[in-house]
């Protein structure tokens, strides 16, 4: 048995290794010091520090104090030196264009023409500034918008249909279709007649909803008698489509090329 293991009693261990049980909790624990760092302020670019640092002292974004800024701006450019080089040279180049700014400024203002005002050294940096700003406010109103998945979620709802079905609408193709057939039929059937009938569409309609009282649903082709010849065809459904027109009957088709059913409007109660 290792020196400082307790004796196992009834094979019960505190935790597990690596699969291998440990019966006792190991006095060698190693906590890098990293993991125990805490960064108070994170920010995204140079820029981002300089915005900072100029709202944190409350400067005059357009009259920038160049010294005290670039100095509190290089004491954190020597902190995080130390930590993150790769990090720490994008932030050098800015430290390196403010001591050039820094610098300028010393130096006595180049000449210009009469009513002419000198070029001020600090204007590149206080326009990048600006626009930064502006873009960062942006971009935060955006983010302040509610997002899917992080502010609301989707709702779904499933509502039951109603068990009663829905016949489709019957287009004009299908009744085309059907009424060409019918005609072809009843001129195989035809007889030669001398007299001509006077045939009313108002009594085919008559008799249209005498043989749709009482059936829920009649075929098409049952509306029609073929023995009777091409003119009973033709007011008979003239006076379907009347019935249809003035939604006294209701023409339905279960799905395409399906049989075409017809029957009567239903009219709820008064």
């Amino acid at each position: 048995m290792l020196a400082g293991m307790p004796e196992v009693v009834d094979n019960v261990a505190v935790a597990r290794l690596y699969g291998e049980p440990l019966f006792a909790m190991p006095q060698d624990l190693y906590i890098p010091p990293d993991a125990l760092e805490v960064f108070l302020e994170a920010f995204e670019g140079p820029l981002d520090l300089l915005l900072y640092l100029i709202r944190k002292q409350n400067f005059n974004i357009l009259d920038i104090p160049m010294a005290g800024l670039t100095r509190q701006y290089l004491v954190y450019v020597e902190e995080i030196r130390g930590r993150n080089l790769e990090l720490a040279a994008e932030y050098l180049l800015m430290a390196a264009m403010l001591i050039e700014i820094k610098s300028r400024m010393l130096l006595p203002p180049k000449k210009v023409a009469p009513g002419q005002e000198a070029e001020d050294p600090r204007a590149e940096l206080v326009r990048r500034l600006l626009e930064y700003e502006r873009i960062k406010l942006a971009a935060a109103k955006l983010n302040a918008l509610p997002q899917f998945g992080r502010d609301f979620l989707r709702a779904q709802v499933y509502i039951e249909q109603s068990l009663q079905p829905r016949f489709p609408d019957v287009n004009a193709a299908d009744l085309q279709e059907a009424w060409a057939g019918l005609v072809q039929r009843a001129r195989l059937v035809q007889h030669h007649r001398i007299t001509r009938p006077e045939l009313s569409v108002r009594e085919h309609m008559s008799l249209v909803l005498k043989r749709l009282q009482g059936r829920r649903f009649v075929e098409f082709e049952e509306l029609f008698d073929p023995d009777k010849g091409t003119p009973v065809l033709v007011v008979t459904f003239i006076a379907l489509l009347e019935l249809a027109k003035e939604t006294l009957v209701e023409i339905t088709q279960a799905e395409a090329f399906a049989p075409i059913y017809v029957r009567l409007a239903y009219s709820p109660a008064a």
